[in-house]
């Protein structure tokens, strides 16, 4: 399908339904035990959306340009609500599941939603009782609707729509439709401006990379309310294969609905292919975990090469990892058609449309897929430089080959005695050692280096973990200079991570160690 011409998420869904509309688009395992799988095409999918487009419309005034936010899970009413907002023209802020109180009152009021959907209780709470107390005396408190089943999804008549909003094709006055919110440690989330065009060009950019056709079956385990939900979805679009809802990723209960459905690509981040190597691990040899299984593929955190090599080798599939970000869903990614070691120690090339840009070792961006600045201009005025490129704030470097290395985060560099250490390189060693599961490296601060680097090792199962010495032997034997070798090592049973794209959590692990007599400990 041609893209180049296309003006909105919508227009891609009605060209889909042309080109194959009996296809199936959304299949989402069955509730409880026997509960048949739901199954809906893509001709289906539109005609729903529009229906609750034209519900949308009659219940809550929602029109073109209408601020909306939702945090739901990943389900089918989830895209179904997503594309009749589509319709309307409104402007989405999707939210992630785990944000509470202090993350949504913010969002929500930047946003100045007119609507925000919620899913009731879901995993012990209650987002509508948050709700309440967050906008409980605002002048103008958003209208809180829950929206979980079939049951609880608005119905109009779709001869009551205008016509779809097009969007202009000049991108410097494509409107803004999306404001994907960046998760906020150290201050407050950071309001990412995107146009359909720009989730246009990251998810075909995407989808290209990796060899997506009709024939696939995908997987969407993460929340669809991530910058991924809509990549994914317009790479379904675009090739027109179907995906797999996955609305609670746990290994292994969920693996009966990809075998049954015959997931041919799956994933996420890198723990995602760590969950599936482990239960790969619990079978007999010759036995797949996902038979049909042909890719994992993802992105939102560093890979180890050792990973690439256990992967491949012992579950028989080729991965290919990625690179992109909530500013810019689709940056780099691995594709079928590259080396191994491309694979193993690259975030792949960049995707179609895609500039990258080594300056002073950070990575800059430009092109059609980067979001259109910040709702916070100063933000804005910090991030992009004044002829369009935006600085990421990660290091590495374009590969004669053309493909992109990253070596860590400016701000994840350990500075220890004046020497800038990456904490990646140390980790991606590290991780090679057969009694570490994963491992963290941070640095934190010491009054003789300033700061000192730290190896936070997370328990292998059934193996005595390894100590300090040991660590240090492997990392001198693999050529590390002094200088980086941990001084610290803390073992842990499962390191902190988020919920999204089971990133590791660095920030907690300071707070943790930071205060800790290590000297006293050896």
């Amino acid at each position: 399908m041609t893209i180049t011409d296309v003006g909105s998420l919508w227009e891609l869904l009605e060209r889909r339904v042309a080109a194959t509309p009996d296809a199936p688009m959304l299949v989402q395992a069955g509730d409880g035990p026997g509960e048949p799988d739901r199954r809906l095409s893509y001709r289906e999918v539109r005609d729903r959306a529009e229906r609750i487009a034209a519900g949308l419309r009659a219940a809550y005034g929602i029109e073109a340009g209408t601020p909306v936010a939702w945090q739901l899970p990943t389900r089918v009413e989830t895209v179904l609500v997503s594309l009749a907002l589509s319709r309307l023209g409104a402007v989405q802020t999707p939210i992630i599941a785990i944000y509470r109180g202090a993350e949504v009152g913010h969002i929500l009021d930047e946003s100045q939603a007119r609507l925000y959907l919620v899913p009731g209780v879901w995993r012990g709470f209650d987002y509508v009782k948050m709700a309440e107390e967050l906008t409980r005396g605002w002048a103008e408190p958003p209208t809180v609707r829950v929206l979980y089943t079939d049951a609880d999804l608005p119905d109009g008549e779709p001869a009551t729509l205008p016509l779809p909003p097009r969007a202009d094709l000049d991108d410097e006055h494509v409107p803004v439709r999306w404001v994907y919110y960046t998760s906020g440690i150290t201050s407050a989330p950071k309001g990412a401006r995107h146009t359909d065009r720009t989730l246009i060009a990251g998810g075909s950019g995407f989808a290209l990379a990796l060899d997506m056709s009709p024939r696939d079956v995908g997987s969407i385990a993460f929340p669809y309310a991530h910058i991924g939900g809509p990549d994914y979805l317009v790479a379904m679009l675009v090739h027109g294969f179907p995906a797999l809802l996955v609305e609670i990723f746990a290994l292994p209960d969920v693996l009966p609905d990809y075998r049954r459905n015959g997931v041919t690509m799956a994933g996420g981040s890198t723990a995602f292919y760590s969950a599936f190597l482990a239960e790969q691990r619990k079978l007999p040899p010759g036995e797949r975990v996902v038979p049909t299984l042909r890719i994992l593929s993802g992105g939102g955190a560093p890979m180890p090469p050792e990973l690439y090599r256990e992967v491949t080798e012992e579950m028989g599939v080729v991965l290919a990892h990625g690179y992109g970000m909530t500013e810019a869903p689709a940056i780099c990614m691995g594709s079928p058609r590259d080396t191994p070691e491309q694979l193993a120690h690259t975030e792949g090339h960049p995707v179609r449309g895609c500039e990258v840009r080594v300056v002073d070792g950070e990575v800059w961006l430009r092109g059609p897929m980067i979001c259109r600045g910040y709702t916070d201009a100063a933000l804005t005025a910090e991030a992009f430089t004044p002829d369009g490129w935006f600085r990421t704030g990660d290091l590495g470097h374009v590969r004669p080959d053309g493909h992109v290395r990253l070596t860590g985060r400016l701000k994840d560099i350990i500075i220890r005695k004046g020497e800038n250490i990456s904490a990646k390189e140390i980790e991606d060693l590290l991780y090679q050692d057969p009694r570490v599961g994963d491992v963290a490296v941070i640095g934190l601060p010491d009054p003789v280096r300033g700061e000192r680097v730290c190896a936070v090792v997370e328990r292998r199962p059934g193996v005595e973990p390894p100590t300090l010495a040991q660590l240090a032997e492997r990392l001198r034997a693999a050529g590390l200079m002094t200088q980086k070798i941990p001084e610290q090592l803390e073992v842990v049973d499962a390191l902190p991570r988020n919920e999204t794209l089971r990133k590791v959590l660095k920030h907690r692990l300071r707070d943790m160690f930071a205060t800790l007599p290590w000297q006293e400990r050896g």
